[in-house]
């Protein structure tokens, strides 16, 4: 049986995890003195709080390989595949978790670690493309194949809200985080190959939300695209996009989900995004 695996940076709808069969390694946060798994012992809204008391963010470190290892064999049966897809290896040691357990448990599993070289919905996406090969025949070794040459065509572009919360987590400089603030300054991240970069500073938010559209516009035109809109505790401003999506792009797949807490601690509340690969 084949059984796909991936972290606590990926995103997607909560009825996935059941329909597709994704089972999700959660990260650790850390709060001072407190470690909490996430969505095991705190959830999004949990953390925002703590932040808003706190006016501190926490770190967030990737599950160890001997965390790896357990969810592993609490999750499969002996002589089961185990697809390991997880958030880019540029920002995080978390695939290296992954192949230290599959090494680990080669004689019991048939461990395949996978860079999605991506994050958030982007990984989600990858996950239930995985599935759907698997249920149309595909062998895992196939699958894999198949994800490398998919992901390629996929992208995240993001708007922030507010430099605050990449100011609190050490991301970027205070003078930098204030004068952004002082003039209005909404800033675009776009997450591709692995890395992400500040591209735009737009001055409104209205205006953010503006070239984030126009951006993957450009970039897409017409073509079919299996999409995603990403949201930081900002639900109506997720459903406003979304709405905007449907109009403007040619969608096979369009949905609404949050961002993940290891994502939001550097992005901060009031971050939208889209989140798409090419259909074809």
């Amino acid at each position: 049986m084949l059984r796909i695996v991936t972290d606590g940076a990926a995103d997607m709808p909560e009825e996935w995890q059941k329909e597709y069969g994704i089972d999700i390694v959660p990260v650790n946060i850390h709060f001072g003195d407190k470690t909490y798994l996430q969505y095991t012992d705190l959830d999004n809204e949990g953390f925002y709080r703590l932040v808003d008391e706190s006016r501190k963010i926490p770190k967030t470190s990737q599950p160890t390989p001997h965390q790896f290892s357990e969810f592993y064999k609490k999750i499969a049966q002996p002589g089961d595949s185990i697809l390991s897809i997880h958030v880019t290896s540029k920002l995080s040691g978390t695939l290296d978790s992954a192949i230290a357990a599959g090494r680990e448990l080669q004689e019991t599993y048939h461990v395949l670690p996978m860079d999605s070289q991506t994050g958030s919905a982007a990984i989600g996406i990858l996950c239930r493309q995985a599935r759907l090969l698997e249920r149309a025949g595909k062998t895992a070794e196939e699958i894999l194949h198949s994800l490398e040459d998919f992901r390629s065509r996929g992208k995240v572009v993001l708007a922030l809200d507010t430099l605050e919360y990449a100011r609190l987590s050490g991301r970027v400089g205070t003078l930098q985080a204030a004068l952004a603030s002082l003039l209005n300054v909404k800033p675009i991240a776009i997450l591709q190959d692995g890395v992400i970069n500040i591209t735009e500073k737009v001055r409104t938010r209205n205006a953010s939300l503006e070239r984030l559209l126009e951006m993957v516009k450009d970039e897409i035109g017409n073509r079919p695209v299996i999409m995603s809109i990403v949201h930081a505790r900002d639900p109506q401003a997720g459903k406003d996009l979304m709405e905007r999506a449907r109009q403007t792009f040619n969608t096979t797949d369009l949905f609404l989900t949050d961002l993940s807490i290891s994502v939001a601690a550097n992005l901060g509340p009031g971050t939208v995004g889209i989140v798409y690969y090419l259909a074809e």
